[in-house]
């Protein structure tokens, strides 16, 4: 069995950074975690990806053929399918060692996940070649901070997690950048309470009295079937990423398949003296 983390999430939501911190507290721990880079408009990102799909494709090689003309979504767009179509490319360099653990740095283009088929269709691609994939949804925690930019991104990390049919965790990044008042109030969004957030859109505007109702369904749908839940991440702080791979690991099953580690040990000297139980609990 192979293992693989999806990092998908809007623009500017931190996943190269993501994958980066994620290499790096494996290797603290004598661990090692692959990234693929998935993202062809990519400029910069802080690891040495296993892969990377701007060798096959440019964002830049659509934006300017004469014959596609694209735009910067279009191309993106173009991009990841024309990595779908050419599988084999990306099959040949994952290679087909078991117990690899590798996390692909999408693009983020949050279009790709919400609605089109081309990235479940990558998953699949991933499932046959014995990969057990986690998606993990980034959203930056900054455009958290109020009940109506709450729920919007909710039901967006629902439309994806409905989209893909994946094992699914969402993540609040940049943490650590939030002032306290912030962080205070955004505890009371990790549980999403529709009374909570009904309370915070009350303002009186046409907008809020017009949809009033709309609100107000999409609040119960989230708190009756409990189906979207924030996990805040602050990379600053070793335990919460921490926390966040076991987490991942659980839902993923890695490691489960590993070998218990014996120890040999040397037979006791009939001979010795006999040592009281309080030494033997603590010798």
């Amino acid at each position: 069995m192979r293992y693989a983390q999806l990092v998908i999430g809007p623009a500017g939501s931190g996943k190269s950074t993501y994958c980066s911190a994620v290499v790096q507290h494996a290797a603290d721990a004598n661990k090692v975690i692959e990234v693929v880079n998935l993202d062809p408009a990519a400029e910069y990102f802080d690891y040495e990806p296993l892969a990377d799909v701007r060798d096959l494709i440019h964002l830049d090689d659509a934006m300017e053929d004469d014959d596609l003309k694209f735009g910067p979504n279009g191309g993106l767009v173009f991009c990841v399918e024309y990595l779908v179509e050419n599988a084999d490319w990306l099959k040949e360099r994952l290679g087909d060692d078991d117990d690899d653990y590798i996390l692909f740095d999408c693009p983020g283009q949050i279009e790709l996940y919400t609605h089109m088929t081309t990235v479940k269709r990558l998953v699949e691609l991933l499932q046959n070649w014995n990969f057990n994939v986690c998606a993990v949804f980034l959203v930056d925690v900054q455009f958290m901070v109020d009940g109506a930019k709450f729920l919007s991104g909710t039901m967006a990390a629902l439309s994806v997690m409905v989209n893909l049919e994946l094992p699914h965790v969402n993540v609040l990044t940049k943490m650590d950048l939030l002032s306290k008042s912030s962080r205070k109030q955004i505890d009371n969004y990790l549980d999403p309470d529709p009374h909570y957030l009904m309370g915070e859109m009350e303002s009186g505007s046409r907008w809020n009295e017009k949809y009033r109702k709309l609100t107000e369904s999409l609040g119960r749908l989230i708190d009756d079937y409990s189906l979207v839940r924030f996990y805040p991440l602050n990379l600053k702080d070793p335990d919460s990423l921490g926390d966040l791979m076991l987490t991942v690991a659980n839902i993923i099953q890695y490691g489960e398949d590993a070998d218990v580690k014996t120890k040999d040990f040397e037979e006791a000297d009939d001979e010795a003296e006999p040592k009281d139980d309080f030494n033997l609990w603590n010798c």
